[in-house]
């Protein structure tokens, strides 16, 4: 190896080192978990919920436009329950502003709940996360990304945990075919959202809309996957009638990094 590639190498070994350490002293101070509601999730969660003092990611199941409609709306209900009080607000920050503010609405977050802060690029759309969450006074963060190394997910982690302010990372991948849950994270969650078939009604008509989610990867517990009915106007899931008995479905084998 050449000399000066082992010295330009050893200020990012360190800063990971001291990330590292600062990330498992702030998890003693984890805050308090969001619950689903369904005992079918919820107990298969090691949190009982999504840490509301962490990062969590989520990716669609392909780049078709309807799971990444899937994936965004399921960002959206969990993020309308973080801010389910009066006055609690969210930050959503993007690269390309493509959301439809009326599908974001039935899922429960409205616009009076939403500040929207757009970047040239992944590097500005994941300062502007970290500041939010160090802020402190938000509900919830979450933003949307092509890519975030390790690194920069042990940041918001970091962030996330200082500021008892969780984040949702939203990892797009509408021109390529390979999950980006593959990349190696830090998030304490990482889910994989796509669309199913909806319910059959006893006449013409599309009946509510189901996903399938898939924990990819969560800390101190199992991956799972999931057939649920879509959001609520509150942003809360609901588990199809026809699937309290049905055996969950494997996950997909994904090889990655912790």
């Amino acid at each position: 190896m050449p000399a000066e590639f082992a010295l330009s190498d050893r200020p990012h070994a360190e800063q990971l080192a001291v990330l590292r350490t600062q990330i498992a002293a702030a998890q003693a101070e984890r805050g308090p978990a969001l619950a689903f509601g369904i005992d079918a999730l919820d107990s298969r969660l090691a949190d009982h919920g999504l840490d509301g003092a962490g990062l969590h990611e989520l990716a669609a199941a392909s780049s078709t436009l309807n799971d990444d409609a899937a994936a965004t709306l399921f960002a959206a209900g969990i993020a309308a329950r973080f801010a389910n009080k009066p006055g609690f607000t969210i930050l959503w920050a993007l690269t390309r502003f493509d959301l439809y503010a009326p599908g974001l609405e039935q899922v429960g977050l409205g616009p009076d709940r939403i500040f929207y802060a757009q970047g040239r690029k992944d590097a500005e759309v994941l300062a502007m996360a970290e500041d939010g969450l160090r802020d402190g006074s938000l509900a919830c963060v979450v933003a949307e990304v092509k890519a975030a190394d390790q690194t920069a997910t042990r940041r918001l982690q970091l962030a996330a945990s200082d500021g008892k302010t969780p984040i949702l990372l939203y990892r797009r991948h509408r021109s390529r075919d390979r999950c980006p849950l593959e990349q190696p994270s830090s998030a304490m969650t990482r889910w994989r959202i796509g669309c199913a078939p909806s319910t059959r009604l006893p006449y013409a008509g599309v009946g509510r809309e189901r996903w399938s989610i898939e924990l990819v990867r969560q800390r101190s517990g199992n991956p799972f996957s999931l057939e649920v009915e879509a959001c609520d106007d509150t942003g809360r899931l609901a588990l199809p009638a026809a699937a309290l008995h049905r055996a969950v479905a494997p996950v997909r084998a994904l090889h990655q990094a912790a």
